[in-house]
């Protein structure tokens, strides 16, 4: 017998995500993956100021703020072909890579932790047995008997008032939840402790970006970070020393938790290193520019196909064609005008809602392909092109993560090829967290070094010639690869697209009817109870959506919908 499954919306993720699924027997058989909103900032950009573009797109979303800024000045420098100082590289680089590892610990801990740990099977748990298996996965010094215990009570506390607060909806007692209690108890430890550590992430990405979210010290052409080591009102050694303090504060956490937290528990979950494969197609792009062109990266990235490491082809610049020819994005089942896949330079957007048609259109993501392909983009794709790439660090804590998780399951015999699964990609997205920490100290540390070379430039002014230019800028962001595509006509913005990580992994089928990489991964997963569709939830947050960034809506209406009076 058939049933046909809603989860309409998808929560703990950003924005709006509808998934369907039809199960037989147990098992998913059909996946459709549906964006809910349209996002019309590009149409918003079309005639203004380049120069603007990075304030607008940074409002895609409240999470990917930093994402789409960069990305976005990125766009126009590549439009002007313009260098860009080593000082406003660096800087951009540590924002972004501390925006990363805050972003990695929000989406285990608070975001899909919840799925694999049962909050109230916490409550049976001895406080001195959780903490003797904390002590033995790493030396985190709040791991001890006298932390768990108070955990446990302040979990008691909830419980008791009927107020489970963040922990009310979860799905306590599900048949697919296997945590023995001690192991629930520790997690649920590090789940409240993570909300303060990732606290000292913001804190670099506030110093350095002004605020945040929504950051404010860009500049197509470099930063607005004044540096000069005697004045306490800009960049100076004072705020850099500070920010390495919160450095180490975060490392001790990443290494010593993260990193053993997720092959710990998923060593319980084995079995769901078999679902979840999905795209095995790969795509990363480099990201960290350590010169003024953006022709030298700290960090590789490139395309492998069907899973196969040896097929790695790397992407080497900013300007690389080999990425720029390959992208494309159809909108035969979204709901555009149009069926053909068009390149982002000659990306439409005009609305053309039909309703939810399951052979037809049925998403507001379009669906990108790479030279005609489905590809998964994110932690995992990016740990991979790394590792297929020689990055020593990728290697070494990859490494790391399968010992523990062969450890903790007592199978020294678990593949790499474990790794394309729902478990693989938070295992992968934990490996990135700790090289990305090990990023960040390695970019402030050069940041410093060219500071005392004597070096303080940290703008190039743009010039923007007559008749159309065209350009576009990545990175390798929280959820995978970013581009932002921009068409300049005298000076102004002709045509602006986005193509997010969000919509190369939840867009709809393309235009040969192929299912993207959320519907592929959805293929055979088990789903024990219908109305309680755990199983499901589990591989969607797998790849930490953030549909915000993929759609957006416009009231065309022009109706009110709230009056905020400035006072």
């Amino acid at each position: 017998m058939t049933t046909r499954i809603t989860v309409d919306p998808v929560t703990r993720i950003e924005g709006h995500l509808r998934i369907d699924v039809e199960v037989d027997n147990g098992k998913v058989t059909k996946a459709w993956s549906s964006g809910q909103m349209w996002r019309g900032i590009e149409k918003i950009l079309v005639g203004r100021d380049p120069r603007e573009a990075w304030l607008f797109t940074q409002r895609f979303c409240g999470v990917c703020t930093t994402t789409h800024a960069i990305t976005s000045v990125r766009a126009v420098e590549n439009a002007l072909g313009m260098e860009v100082p080593v000082n406003a590289q660096l800087v951009r680089n540590i924002i972004q890579t501390a925006h990363t590892i805050q972003d990695h610990m929000v989406h285990f801990y608070h975001l899909s932790a919840l799925d694999w740990v049962d909050v109230v099977s916490a409550l049976k748990a001895d406080p001195k047995k959780a903490a003797q298996l904390a002590e033995s996965l790493s030396d985190w010094h709040l791991n001890g008997p006298h932390e768990m215990k108070a955990v446990q009570d302040r979990l008691k506390t909830f419980v008791s008032s009927g107020q489970l607060g963040p922990f009310a909806t979860g799905y306590w007692g599900h048949p697919a939840m296997k945590l023995p209690p001690e192991v629930n108890l520790m997690a649920v430890a590090h789940y409240l402790q993570a909300l303060e550590v990732q606290n000292y992430a913001n804190k670099i990405v506030a110093v350095l970006g002004g605020k945040s979210p929504h950051i404010q010290n860009l500049a197509v052409g470099g930063i607005s970070n004044a540096i000069n080591m005697n004045s306490q009102s800009v960049l100076n050694m004072e705020r850099l020393m500070m920010i390495k303090g919160w450095m180490d504060k975060l490392e001790h956490f990443v290494k010593s938790v993260y990193l053993t937290d997720v092959p710990a528990i998923g060593a319980f979950y084995l079995d769901w290193a078999g679902y979840g494969k999905g795209i095995t197609n790969y795509l990363a792009v480099p990201d960290c520019p350590q010169d003024t062109k953006g022709t030298v990266f700290d960090l590789p990235g490139g395309y492998i196909e069907n899973g196969d490491l040896s097929t790695f082809k790397p992407i080497l610049t900013h300007g690389d064609a080999y990425f720029r020819d390959g992208v494309a994005e159809s909108s035969k089942h979204a709901w555009y005008h149009g069926d053909q896949p068009l390149h982002p330079y000659d990306g439409e957007g005009e609305p053309n809602y039909t309703d939810f048609q399951d052979d037809g259109k049925y998403s507001w993501v379009k669906a990108p392909t790479f030279y005609g392909k489905r590809a998964q983009v994110g932690p995992l794709a990016h740990v991979l092109v790394l590792v297929a790439a020689g990055h020593e660090g990728a290697k070494r804590y990859l490494d790391q993560a399968m010992g523990t998780l062969r450890a903790v399951s007592k199978n020294p015999n678990i593949p790499l090829d474990a790794l394309h699964s729902t478990i693989g990609r938070h295992a992968a997205r934990s490996v990135r967290a700790s090289m990305m920490l090990d990023t960040l100290k390695q970019q402030w540390q050069k940041l410093i070094d060219n500071i005392a070379t004597g070096d303080t430039e940290i703008f190039n002014p743009p010039v923007f010639p007559k008749g159309e230019v065209r350009g576009f800028g990545f990175h390798e962001a929280p959820r995978g690869a970013l581009s932002h595509w921009v068409v300049i006509e005298d000076g102004k913005i002709k045509n602006y697209q986005a193509v997010v990580p969000s919509t190369w992994n939840s867009g709809p089928r393309d235009q040969n009817d192929e299912i993207g990489p959320y519907e592929a991964s959805l293929m055979d997963n088990p789903v024990a109870d219908p109305k309680k569709p755990l199983e499901v939830l589990r591989t969607v947050h797998s790849f930490d959506p953030c549909i915000a960034c993929a759609i957006h809506m416009v009231d065309t209406e022009r109706q009110e919908i709230v009056k905020v009076k400035a006072l």
